[in-house]
């Protein structure tokens, strides 16, 4: 049996002499630390970890949010190391899959994630049927602002002289993309057909 340590900042300037520090109290074999931010999905010293683990191991973090990007990643790791027979203790949090107490508090905190997502949901989707019911539909309202048909006017005058490139026809107009120039000479397009007919 071995305990392995996973410590981890978000940015390089911070420090993990902190959580060093607890994770060799609680005495951790091994240490695996990690400059880079939760959101992150290359964290190449966590799949080092996890690639070291044998039956009846330990993995130990400082506080739960050091291990997970979201509740929901944290409990699908947590899940996969409980399949491995691998152990989880979170030292702040008071969490020790090792122990039957530290099991249902693990699962709670799993429970109460799914019921909030269930929760959330179920609030949409009666907001959404309240609003069909009253004529609105969900989604982002279609169509251009008025300043911005101006320019998809203006856009397709100047596309159409060729006289300029994409690039420069944004810089006169002060387009940020070319994809936003594109949806403009769309819209205009789209405009002066339903005109035609």
């Amino acid at each position: 049996m071995a305990v392995f340590g996973y410590a981890r900042v978000s940015t390089l300037d911070q420090n993990l002499d902190s959580q060093k520090d607890e994770l060799l109290k609680y005495g951790c074999s091994k240490i695996f630390f990690e400059k880079a931010s939760g959101k992150n999905l290359a964290r190449p010293e966590l799949k080092k970890l996890l690639d070291s683990l044998r039956e009846n191991d330990v993995v130990v973090v400082y506080k739960l949010d050091r291990l997970g990007r979201s509740l929901k990643d944290l409990i699908e790791l947590v899940n996969d190391l409980g399949v491995r027979k691998v152990d989880f203790v979170s030292l702040s949090d008071g969490i020790d899959t090792g122990t039957a107490v530290g099991k249902l508090m693990f699962h709670l905190v799993g429970a109460f994630a799914e019921f909030e997502r269930n929760i959330i949901s179920e609030r949409t989707k009666v907001g959404l049927a309240s609003a069909r019911a009253r004529g609105r539909t969900g989604g982002k309202p279609k169509g251009l602002s008025a300043a911005a048909q101006k320019k998809a006017v203006r856009a397709k005058e100047l596309y159409d002289e060729r006289k300029l490139s994409i690039d420069e026809i944004c810089k006169v107009l002060e387009i940020a993309s070319k994809t936003t120039l594109y949806k403009y000479l769309k819209f205009e397009n789209e405009r002066l057909e339903k005109v035609k007919r």
